[in-house]
């Protein structure tokens, strides 16, 4: 299957296990993603990631959640993929379960590359057939064949 997600690195994707919370879910991305050299502190990052989600939910409705942070301490834009095919109370703005979460990290300064990759995470997640395939998901294997990414 074509998507336009090929920008995600396999090492970056995890499967949420069944009863994580969303605090939980929040950090085995980011334990995911502090493995890329992009990103310089691991406790900087894990702090912004907190706060910003304590600012107001990134769940967005329709079983995705974007949470997302532009820090100095990123040298150059990722993003690690949660799949959670049991779904994840992530106190999204519609109160329906997380199957989905983008977790994005980038440079202070990268507004519009931001803008860009959350755009074709987007439009690749608005597509009925792969959000559904995406979201039964239960191993980076099965994540990676799907996105054609292995």
């Amino acid at each position: 299957m074509s998507t336009r997600l090929e920008f995600i690195e396999p090492s970056q994707i995890r499967i949420i296990p069944s009863g994580a919370t969303k605090h939980e879910a929040l950090d085995i991305l980011v334990d995911a993603l502090c493995k890329n050299p992009a990103i310089q502190s691991k406790e900087l990052f894990t702090r912004a990631v907190h706060e910003r989600e304590a600012i107001q939910t990134t769940g967005l409705g329709n079983g995705v959640a974007v949470p997302h942070v532009r820090i100095e301490e990123v040298t150059s834009p990722t993003v690690a993929l949660g799949i959670a095919p049991d779904g994840l109370d992530f106190q999204a703005l519609d109160n329906r379960p997380v199957y989905v979460i983008v977790l994005f990290a980038t440079p202070r300064d990268s507004g519009k590359t931001y803008l860009g990759l959350l755009a074709k995470v987007m439009v690749t997640l608005r597509e009925e057939k792969t959000f559904a395939a995406l979201a039964s998901c239960r191993s980076v294997k099965e994540v990676t064949t799907l996105l054609g990414l292995d």
